[in-house]
């Protein structure tokens, strides 16, 4: 995704490689957390879930060196690209994979490849250069055709859901997505307008959309709620976050050896088995016991699920939180980046509970992190439990 959708970033001295912005201007958010937390080792595979213009890729690049590779996914092609050039273009580059695809069949791909993965990232925002350029539909703030397709190759775009689906699904629409008091008359306000002309631009959508729901001066734009509802249907976001979950849950099963949860479905695209049974590989089996995986979510549709599914491997004894609480923004980097204010980062560790010191350990370390009270370069590394 997101990351990213994502909107991000990290505020401190501009001189630390891991706050500047890239060469694009996109800031990855919350990278010293997701190094800290996720720890990357020279060798690792890791997983970055949404590549977007390549800033948590390179950060992990450098950590994991040339002995380790690197799966990126993104739904973007040209930042897929993006990102996999500047990988490759580092003086010691590990082993890239690059995938255009939802990062859902992640975890086939790895197990087609023979790997397993030590770090998985998944930052559910868009990136700077989707939300920045008009032509792409999903802000507002500059007019531009109603597409907010993350993949613009494929699939509907908002204009085609605004002029398609019934008054109902529109309002369910902007309800269930979008969390919209007003989405009933919302809906209804665009289907009045769609009878007498197309709604092809986001301009024209706002403004309709402005007129139904109507807020006090100086609150949020009373078009935004619908604008994110309809991007998270026009890109099926939670339907494939719930999917990457799914794939989490099973992983965690085969890297633990545990007995198998045949309550949640096959993760998307993975489907069971890669090979028969004899070559022994299930896309089911793609993470290595003792992985760490990190979620950045930006509002509580997609914080809600990753915190019910780290909390319930967490009560199996099938992981253990990295932090108690999900990790947000210093105010030095909110200043900075704006959109990274509501960035909130969940960390699980695949492993059996561990000694109450190390757990201890990791939580301080985050919690100094957040406090800004000891420096990122100065924190040694997490101590790891298991192999991998």
């Amino acid at each position: 995704m997101r990351s990213t959708r994502r909107q991000h970033q990290h505020g401190e001295d501009s001189s630390d490689p891991r706050t500047a912005p890239d060469r694009t201007g996109h800031t990855p958010v919350l990278l010293a957390e997701v190094l800290t937390l996720l720890d990357p080792h020279a060798g690792d595979t890791a997983l970055d879930c949404t590549a977007g213009r390549g800033g948590h890729a390179e950060a992990l690049a450098q950590r994991i060196g040339p002995t380790g590779t690197l799966v990126l996914f993104d739904l973007d092609p040209a930042n897929l690209d993006h990102a996999a050039a500047r990988i490759r273009a580092l003086p010691a580059p590990p082993r890239v994979i690059a995938r255009h695809a939802p990062f859902d069949l992640a975890p086939r791909t790895l197990a087609e490849h023979g790997l397993k993965a030590n770090i998985v990232l998944a930052d559910l925002g868009f990136a700077s250069t989707h939300v920045d350029d008009p032509s792409r539909g999903f802000s507002f703030k500059r007019d531009g055709p109603l597409d907010m397709r993350l993949d613009p190759t494929s699939g509907q775009t908002a204009a085609d859901l605004i002029a398609n689906l019934d008054e109902d699904e529109l309002a369910v629409i902007f309800r269930e997505y979008g969390e919209e008091r007003h989405a009933r008359r919302a809906a209804q306000f665009v289907a009045q307008e769609r009878r007498s002309q197309p709604i092809t631009t986001t301009a024209h959508l706002a403004q309709i959309l402005r007129r139904a729901v109507g807020g006090p001066p100086g609150g949020i734009d009373p078009a935004t709620r619908c604008f994110q509802a309809l991007r998270i249907a026009v890109n099926d976001e939670l339907g494939h976050l719930e999917r990457l979950l799914t794939a989490v849950r099973h992983g965690v099963t085969r890297a633990l050896n545990l007995a198998p949860d045949n309550s949640s479905p096959a993760p998307s695209g993975g489907g069971g088995r890669v090979r028969e049974a004899g070559g022994g590989t299930s896309a089911f089996d793609w993470l290595a016991p003792g992985a760490r995986i990190g979620i950045i979510s930006f509002h509580s549709l997609e914080d809600r699920p990753v915190k019910q599914a780290f909390a319930a491997l967490a009560d199996q004894g099938a992981g253990i939180l990295l932090s108690r609480k999900p990790v947000t923004a210093t105010e030095a980097e909110s200043a900075a980046n704006p959109r990274s204010r509501s960035a909130k980062l969940r960390t699980l560790q695949v492993a059996p509970p561990a000694p109450k010191e190390t757990v201890g350990w990791k939580r301080r370390a985050a919690r100094e992190l957040r406090r800004g009270t000891v420096p990122n370069d100065q924190l040694p590394g997490i101590p790891r439990e298991g192999p991998g």
